[in-house]
């Protein structure tokens, strides 16, 4: 099959990819809704996720100058497409202090330990390790330079008055630590705010060592953290971990089934040594966006409820020459958002209630954006209805739905709409919010009903330079939209 022949016949002829979804919408909506849905392009949404993933935007890292031209990029669209902006003074930007790091170079190198020589000493073996192959700062570590001993601290938490402490009995000052992300028991609650990134690098830190290197599947872009002078904190590859604990006969995978099965810290020092080099830049005044416009109900009564529809604007952007473009994770949600918000901004007549759309910056830095909105919500509405939010939708061929279990209304529109689209595969019940949780976790704390969609996958090249425009699948993304105007709309007319 020539490939390209068929992607340029495909790309080529929207009309098709709107015969293509024609059939699932046919007859079941009133004539009005039916066109409306229709109109939806997946081509809109593949077109806004490459523009969001290019190089002009730079990663998009909240405060960084690539995600304030992407913002005003945004707001720009949302203007050109009728939008009402979120106030006079700001139009559609909401700014909020976004503290950033860029990290120019960055060297690592293990020293393992071989054997004793003649004279006693013992010999090592040199591993110079590769970017995002082996290793990968922080993206918020501070610069230095330092070559020390390795401490393996579980999973990197003190927490006495749990009767916990991976810390105890090990000197780490002058050290690195390894750990693993994770609890010794997640189903105990407690422990949860000694598995945010934050509260790890403070206690180790706190106990004196140069840095802390999370053992990870693969390295991965991180910037949810916080800059902390003189401190270096990295990830290494369980590969690379395993070549370290060699010396103890271990591997990764042992030690950590070992801390789960056993829920009691192991902790050792070793003998392997580790070099660790960064240059960054720490931007402690930088200004995120928020990006929102919105759309004003036709009913005099109930356009004073707005349903928020939102997903995070921000990834990772460009350290050490490479560039993290963030397509999947989420240029694509942002797309879908942006895409829904043209869709309602076009509808006539409009939903009873009103709708606001919002691109939230620093979800990589730990839902700063969404939770900076969620508390200065927009004046002039009485109630918020709901919050969709939309994570990942550019990959695999269904999606699934994470809802709150009350009202339950709010599922029952979603299923209403499925049953037209039948997109979503399966539901999940927002129960609780834990430190991994998306943008819809600060409006859900506020009681507020939300719903989270997500395409199936598999989400490949996760925080990584491969993810790119070229895994995105508009077909997905298009689908994922139709189900969600309708939801919307089922709600907002409810």
């Amino acid at each position: 099959m020539n490939i390209r022949k068929t992607t340029t016949q495909l790309f080529s002829v929207p009309v098709l990819l709107v015969m293509i979804f024609s059939w699932s919408v046919a007859g079941q909506l009133p004539a009005r809704l039916q066109k409306a849905v229709e109109a939806i392009d997946p081509l809109l949404a593949y077109q806004l996720t490459r523009t969001m993933a290019s190089e002009e935007f730079a990663g998009r890292l909240t405060g960084h100058e690539g995600y304030t031209r992407a913002a005003r990029w945004a707001a720009t669209r949302f203007k050109e497409w009728g939008l009402k902006p979120l106030d006079a003074r700001n139009g559609y930007l909401q700014p909020y202090p976004s503290p950033y790091t860029i990290i120019d170079q960055a060297s690592m190198t293990l020293h393992l330990p071989v054997k004793a020589g003649s004279d006693g000493q013992v010999q090592y073996e040199t591993i110079e390790l590769k970017p995002e192959k082996d290793f990968l700062p922080l993206l918020y570590s501070d610069s230095g330079n330092h070559t020390a001993g390795l401490a393996f601290v579980g999973w990197g938490i003190s927490a006495p008055e749990l009767n916990y402490d991976d810390y105890a009995g090990v000197e780490v000052k002058g050290k690195f630590v390894l750990c693993f992300r994770g609890t010794p028991d997640p189903t105990r609650r407690e422990f949860q705010s000694h598995d945010e990134h934050r509260t790890r690098m403070k206690t180790a830190r706190e106990k004196g060592a140069f840095g802390l290197i999370y053992i990870y599947p693969e390295a991965q872009a991180n910037p949810n953290g916080d800059w902390l002078a003189g401190f270096m904190p990295g990830m290494i590859t369980e590969k690379t971990a395993d070549q370290i604990f060699r010396e103890i006969n271990s591997s990764s995978a042992e030690l950590k089934k070992s801390l789960q099965t056993y829920k009691r810290p192991i902790s050792f020092h070793l003998k392997a040594r580790l070099s660790y080099s960064v240059s960054s830049r720490h931007f402690p005044e930088a200004t995120g966006y928020n990006v929102a416009g919105w759309v004003e109900g036709s009913d005099p009564k109930l356009s004073k409820e707005v349903i928020i529809i939102g997903g995070h604007f921000d990834h990772c952007g460009r350290h050490l020459g490479l560039l993290f473009p963030g397509a999947n994770d989420n240029a694509s949600g942002s797309a879908v958002v942006m895409t829904l918000a043209r869709a309602f901004a076009s509808l006539n007549p409009k939903p009873k209630r009103s709708l606001m759309f919002v691109l939230f910056g620093g979800e990589e830095l730990g839902l700063q954006g969404s939770t900076y909105f969620a508390n200065h919500l927009p004046a002039g509405f009485d109630r918020v209805a709901a919050m969709f939010n939309f994570d990942m939708e550019g990959e695999g061929d269904g999606a699934w739905c994470g809802v709150s279990a009350e009202p339950p209304y709010l599922k029952e529109a979603i299923e209403r709409a499925n049953r037209e689209i039948n997109i979503i595969r399966g539901y999940g019940v927002i129960k609780n919010i834990g430190v991994r949780s998306s943008d819809f976790a600060p409006f859900f704390l506020k009681g507020i009903p939300c719903a989270s969609l997500g395409s199936n996958g598999p989400h490949l090249a996760y925080h990584g330079t491969g993810d790119t425009i070229y895994r995105i699948n508009p077909e997905i993304m298009g689908s994922i939209a139709r189900v969600s105007f309708l939801s919307i709309y089922f709600l907002a007319e409810r």
